[in-house]
Order: structure tokens, then sequence, then C-alpha cells
């Protein structure tokens, strides 16, 4: 493994496999809330924060971090308040946050576009040591939340109204998940790019179902998912020259592609088993095509 003798190498792999853990983790989340788009509406914000960064010569990963917390926060806002034009203020948010990080950076001594892209699309050399500091105890924070309080925020994630009932502080819990959802933008921004981030807190999540619906074992498949495609990605673009936030965010597809393929004849035969293993079951009553349930009608 040649690859490991490059520092700027150990940095990204370590800063990948953090990635492929704290993205999924979040994601699970967002996916429960119908929320999926979340990650990119903050990767537009976080632009802000980088471009901040360079104009006021400060570290670009915090400050994006702080800029995205904001933009979080005030995302979770607009959506409790901004009854009748809250998809225009959040066009405006977005938007606005991704030309402001365009003027900031070309504002700010040495600004270039190629600095602009690699974050918006990653690079891994890059990666610099105080980068791997900062993306460490970002990932610590986002694991001890997703794991320490994984209960409410499924509930919460579930069922707002009934979660309310039950005396969790909902509003908070929101919050929360979206301020964890902006730390794991600005942890991953610079393995994969802010403009890809929201593909790999979505697409293992989703290809995880296809296999499971177990709320534990989706959890872990898409982190272990997020883990390999990251690591797969980094490798693949050391040796091949390509970006490595586009091969991540393509080899995640792929994986969500052939787990979508086996999903449906796996299924088919586990329910011909069902029906076999029942008193005067009929195998052939359960051949239901993929999609389907026993009445003709499409499942979800």
């Amino acid at each position: 493994m040649t690859f490991l003798d490059y520092a700027f190498m150990q940095r990204a792999l370590l800063a990948a496999v953090l990635v492929g853990i704290t993205a999924p983790a979040v994601g699970i989340y967002l996916v429960q809330r119908r929320q999926a788009l979340m990650g990119d509406g903050i990767g537009h914000v976080a632009m802000t924060g980088v471009g901040l960064g360079f104009l006021l010569s400060a570290s670009p990963v915090w400050m994006a971090t702080a800029v995205s917390i904001l933009g979080a926060v005030l995302m979770e806002l607009i959506r409790w308040y901004g009854r009748t034009r809250g998809d225009i203020a959040l066009a405006m948010l977005f938007y606005g946050g991704m030309a402001g990080g365009v003027m900031f950076i070309n504002l700010a001594p040495g600004g270039s576009n190629a600095n602009l892209t690699s974050y918006l699309f990653g690079s891994l050399t890059t990666v610099s040591p105080s980068d791997v500091t900062a993306i460490c105890l970002l990932a610590a924070f986002v694991m001890l939340v997703t794991l320490g309080l994984r209960r409410q925020l499924f509930a919460v994630s579930q069922d707002e109204e009934f979660a309310r009932v039950t005396g969790l502080p909902v509003r908070a819990l929101n919050l929360l998940t979206a301020v964890t959802a902006a730390v794991t933008v600005t942890v991953a921004m610079r393995v994969v790019g802010l403009l890809l981030v929201s593909a790999l807190m979505v697409v293992p999540v989703a290809a995880a179902q296809q296999l499971t619906r177990s709320f534990a074992a989706t959890f872990a498949i898409a982190v272990a998912i997020g883990v390999s495609v990251t690591i797969g990605g980094t490798i693949t673009s050391y040796y091949q020259y390509v970006p490595p936030g586009a091969t991540i965010v393509l080899l995640t597809i792929a994986v969500f592609i052939a787990l979508t393929a086996l999903a449906a004849p796996l299924a088919r035969r586990r329910a011909r088993a069902l029906a076999a293993a029942q008193p005067g079951g009929d195998p052939a009553e359960c051949a239901i095509p993929a999609g389907r349930t026993p009445d003709g009608t499409v499942g979800v």
C-alpha cells in the first residue's frame, strides 16, 4: 500500500472514514423526517463560512461550522414560522449563502477559484493536520448526539406529535438535529465537497433500507456502506486522478442500484419460504412482483 507512505493520504483516509461514519449517522434521521435535501441547503450556507475564513485569515472549517450552524437554526425557524413564504426564504438563504461564499473568497488575499473548487467538490491534498483535528472533534460531537440520543431523535423523526405528548422537548431535539447536520456538512466538505455531501447523508441510508426496515440494522448497514465507499473513493481518486467527492458519490449510487436489484428476489425468496413453512401454505401464492403487495397494489 504505497499510498499510505504519504502523509496527505493518511490524513485523507482518516477524514474519509470519519465522514463515512458521521454522514449516514445523521442522514438516517433526516430521511425519517423527510428532509433528505437539508444537507444540500446547509452546504450552500457553509460556503459563506468558508469565504469568511479566507477573508479573515481564520480556519475555514471552524468558520464554516459556525455559519452552517447559524444557517441550520434559521432553517428550523423558517420551518416553524414560515407558513406561506417559507420556501422563498429558504431559497434566498441557500443561494445567498453560495453567493456570499464566492464573493468572500474572491475578496480574500490570494483567493482563487482553485480554493473554491476544493471546498465544493473535495480534494485529497488539501486536508491539513489542523483540518484533521477539527474533523475528529466535530465527528466526536456528531456520534455523541446520534448514538447518545438515538431513542429521542428517532421518536421525534417518526412522529412529532406523539413525541410531544410523551413529554419530549421536540423543538429542542429538532434544533439539535439541524445543528448536528450542519456539523456533519463541515466534517465532510474537505473530502466529499459541500455540493455533494448531501448524497452521502442520504443514499447509504436509502441503500440500507433496501435490505432491512429495522432502525438499528439500517443504521449499521448505512454506516458500513458509508465507510466502504469513502475509503474506496479516496483510494480510487489517488490512483486514477479523479475528484474524490464525485467518485465517492458515484460509488454510493452504484451500491444503491446493486442492493435495489438484489432486494426484490431476496424478498420473494423469503416470502416463499414463509409460505412453505405454514400449514397448507402455497409458495406460488407468495410469488409477488417486486414492489407490490398481495392485493396487487404498489407497496411502499
